[in-house]
């Protein structure tokens, strides 16, 4: 993948998309947003007292991130977000046709445990198993690539970019 296109760094809560999302974006010399600056308040206020969004819930939020990709379109951006329903992924893509997906993967104890770790985020562990329950991976006719997340920061987005590299480019 060389042209500019809109990633999506996507996965459950925990895999890293806060910290591999900016350095992917670093790479690429494109900016960087974080999804969940754009949930609204009352999103928040139900995960931070461990309720699950709905997808009533979730509609509009995604509809802002597919207005924030739209808009980089053909200029390039990296966006995380857990996007864990291939109809998330699927409104996404209506608000932005180019987005590209990296799902980043790992076991349940190792996600957990680098939750457990997390300083000031609104997510408690608790909403991890209905994470995991809801997570469709990419389906084959995805454009996305799917990514360990064993390993440091850096190893991590240096797989992301390799597999990157190697999705052909879309047709014009």
């Amino acid at each position: 993948m060389n042209t500019p296109h809109v990633v999506v760094v996507m996965g459950v809560a925990g895999t890293g998309k806060t910290t591999i999302g900016p350095l992917l974006a670093a790479r690429y010399g494109v900016p960087y947003a974080e999804a969940d600056d754009f949930h609204p308040p009352a999103n928040i206020a139900k995960m931070s007292a461990g309720t699950p969004l709905t997808d009533d819930d979730r509609w509009p939020w995604l509809d802002a991130i597919g207005d924030w990709a739209h808009g980089r379109g053909g200029l390039g951006g990296v966006v995380s977000c857990s996007a864990l329903k291939r109809s998330y992924r699927d409104r996404l893509r209506s608000a932005a046709p180019g987005v590209v997906f990296v799902h980043l993967t790992g076991d349940r104890a190792l996600v957990e445990d680098r939750m457990s770790h997390r300083q000031g985020h609104f997510m408690p562990t608790a909403l991890l198993d209905s994470q995991f329950a809801t997570l469709q991976p990419l389906g084959p006719d995805e454009t996305g690539v799917a990514v360990d997340v064993t390993g440091s920061p850096e190893e991590i987005t240096e797989r992301a970019l390799a597999a990157l590299g190697a999705l052909p480019e879309p047709a014009p």
